[in-house]
This record gives structure tokens, C-alpha cells and sequence, in this order.
């Protein structure tokens, strides 16, 4: 049986390092680490890079 290994899309730690988060977007899965996920909830422009199309997110309603 393979032995698969995650990582976080913005810093690239793998899940045998920290726990990972799963997470959906455009039908595909990601993955991130609770230290990053900030990031995609507050700025996910910042994550424009490698989830095309994120760009057009804002931050949400009522925060800066």
C-alpha cells in the first residue's frame, strides 16, 4: 500500500510535520496548516497564486 504524504499550499510543511486542515475549492481538495489558515479565511488574495481565481475574495464583511 503507498504511503501518501500532505502538505500545507502555502508553506509546504507536510502532514507528518504538522496537522493538516482539508479543504475544498474550484472541485479540487488542499490542504493547510492551522498556522496558515488565517490566511486563507482573512486574505485569501495572498493564496491568489496557487488557487487561481481567490484574487476576487475579500476580506470578510467587517474586517480590515
Amino acid at each position: 500500500m503507498p504511503e501518501y504524504s500532505f502538505t500545507c499550499i502555502y508553506c509546504d510543511q507536510s502532514d507528518q510535520i504538522v496537522p493538516l486542515l482539508l479543504f475544498q475549492y474550484q472541485g479540487k481538495q488542499y490542504w493547510i496548516c492551522p498556522q496558515h489558515l488565517p490566511i486563507l479565511i482573512h486574505k485569501p488574495g495572498q493564496l491568489a497564486e496557487k488557487l487561481p481565481g481567490l484574487e476576487r475574495i475579500g476580506p470578510p464583511i467587517g474586517h480590515p
